[in-house]
C-alpha cells in the first residue's frame, strides 16, 4: 500500500518528552524527565465531592455540548484570575482551550504560511517547536540571557527580517531553562513589537508558582495595541489531566482562534469546565497553590543542594525562583543524548537539551524536572546522575 501523507507529516517528530516519558512509566526509573506537576498534591478527595455535585446539579448541562468559547463562569473566574498577573479584562476576551497546548498549536495555525518566521528564545519549549513545525515555519532563535532575551539582537533581526509572524516567549520561570524575564526586557519587547508591528505570543504556565519575591506583570500588561496573546492553563497550579488552559486575547485575534478551534474540536469539554468552575466557586485555590509552591521550594533547594555537593566542577545550572525546572550545562563535548541511554541503565531519567533549540545543537545540555519526585528520590537520583556525569567526564 502506497500511502501519501500529507508534506507537512516530515515536519513533525514524536515528542523527545512523550517518548522519554513511556520509559519513566516503569516503577524502578526516577524520573526528572516530564514536567509533572506532584501527583500526590491533586486535589483529589475535593474533586470527588465536586464530580458528584456536577452531576447532580447540573448533570444534563455537563454531558451536553456547550459554546465554542467556554463555560461562562469559567471565562469569568478567569478573567478575575489574570488579575494576579495585572491584566485586567472580562469573559469577553477569554476562550478556553484543551490546555494551552492547543492554543500554541492554534496560534501557528492562524498566522504561518510555509516560509513565514517564528522568533523564539534560546532555548525555547520543546512542545511549542513540534507545535510550530508542522506549518512549515522558519525559526529564529534569540539568546536568552539570565533576565530574558537579548533585546538589541532582536531588535536587529526585527529590522532586518521580513515575515516575521510573531515572537514566542515563557517570561516566567521559563521552560526549559527556569529563568524569568525582567520588567523592563517585558516593556521593552512589547515597545519592539508595536515599532515593528509584531504580534507576541507569550506562554505563562508557571507564571503563579513563584517561590520567592512578587508576582511580576505579564508581557501582556503592558501590551497598548492588542498584540499579546496570552496563554494559561490549569495544568501546573490545579490537574493537567481535565486539559483545560485558555488564550486571552483582543477580539480580533479570539475571534480567529474561535473559528479554529470550532474546526478543530468544537469545545472543550462541558463537564471538566464545570467541575473546574464549582472547584474555584466551593473551595481556595489560593491555598492550594501555596501547597503546591511550599512542596516545590522545598524540592528545588534539595536538587540544588545535592548538585552544589555532588556535580563535578565544569557543569553550570540554573536556580530558578519558581516554576518546575532547572537546566544543566555541561562541557562542549559532552552529549546528553548519549548521558540519558547511560542514565537510563541506572534507572535515572532527565531530558537531553538539544531538542529545546529550534534550529538544533547544543546537546551538551539537560533538563531537569524537581517537581514530580519525592524528596527521597531527589537526593538518590541526583547522586546517581552525579555519578553518570563524572564518568562522562572523566
Amino acid at each position: 500500500m502506497q500511502l501519501k501523507f500529507a508534506k507537512r507529516m516530515e515536519n513533525i517528530k514524536a515528542s523527545e518528552i512523550r517518548e522519554l516519558l513511556k520509559l519513566t512509566q516503569r516503577p524502578e526509573i526516577i524520573s526528572f524527565a516530564g514536567g509533572l506537576p506532584a501527583a500526590e498534591l491533586f486535589p483529589v478527595e475535593e474533586m470527588i465531592h465536586i464530580s458528584k455535585e456536577v452531576i447532580e446539579k447540573h448533570g444534563s448541562k455537563a454531558l451536553q455540548y456547550g459554546p465554542t468559547e467556554g463555560y461562562q463562569p469559567l471565562r469569568e473566574a478567569i478573567a478575575r484570575r489574570m488579575e494576579k498577573v495585572n491584566v485586567h479584562m472580562t469573559a469577553n476576551d477569554v476562550l478556553v482551550t484543551s490546555g494551552s497546548q492547543q492554543g500554541l498549536d492554534f496560534a501557528a495555525k492562524i498566522f504561518i504560511n510555509p516560509g513565514d518566521v517564528i522568533i523564539v528564545e534560546k532555548p525555547s519549549y520543546l512542545g511549542a517547536i513540534n507545535a510550530f513545525k508542522a506549518y512549515e515555519p522558519k525559526f529564529i532563535d534569540i539568546e536568552l540571557e539570565d533576565d530574558g532575551m537579548n533585546m538589541e539582537e532582536l531588535e536587529e533581526i526585527l529590522k532586518n527580517t521580513e515575515n516575521v509572524k510573531y515572537i514566542y516567549v515563557i517570561p516566567d520561570f521559563q521552560n526549559p531553562s527556569g529563568k524569568t524575564w525582567s520588567t523592563e526586557k517585558r516593556k521593552k519587547l512589547v515597545e519592539l513589537a508595536n515599532k515593528y508591528d509584531i504580534v507576541i505570543v507569550e506562554d505563562n504556565p508557571y507564571g503563579e508558582l513563584r517561590f520567592e519575591g512578587e508576582i511580576l506583570p505579564a508581557i501582556k500588561h503592558y501590551d497598548t495595541e492588542g498584540r499579546v496573546i496570552f496563554f494559561g492553563t490549569f495544568s501546573k497550579i490545579f490537574c493537567p489531566g481535565l486539559r483545560l488552559g485558555w488564550v486571552a486575547a483582543s477580539p480580533e485575534i479570539l475571534n480567529k482562534f474561535i473559528l479554529v478551534k470550532q474546526g478543530a474540536d468544537l469545545q472543550s469539554s462541558t463537564i471538566s469546565q464545570i467541575e473546574v468552575a464549582t472547584f474555584l466557586e466551593n473551595y481556595n485555590i489560593e491555598e492550594h497553590i501555596e501547597k503546591i509552591k511550599e512542596t516545590y521550594l522545598r524540592r528545588r533547594n534539595l536538587m540544588l543542594k545535592v548538585m552544589d555537593e555532588e556535580f563535578p566542577e565544569g557543569v553550570k545550572f540554573t536556580r530558578p525562583q519558581g516554576g518546575l525546572f532547572t537546566w544543566v550545562e555541561l562541557p562542549d563535548y559532552i552529549n546528553t543524548r548519549d548521558l540519558a541511554v547511560k542514565a537510563l541503565e541506572k534507572h535515572v531519567a532527565f531530558v537531553p537539551g538539544g531538542s529545546f533549540f529550534a534550529n538544533g545543537g547544543n546537546e551538551h545540555c539537560m533538563r531537569l524536572n524537581y517537581s514530580a519526585m519525592s524528596d527521597e528520590l531527589i537526593v538518590e537520583g541526583m547522586k546517581r546522575l552525579a555519578q553518570v556525569i563524572k564518568e562522562a567526564m572523566k
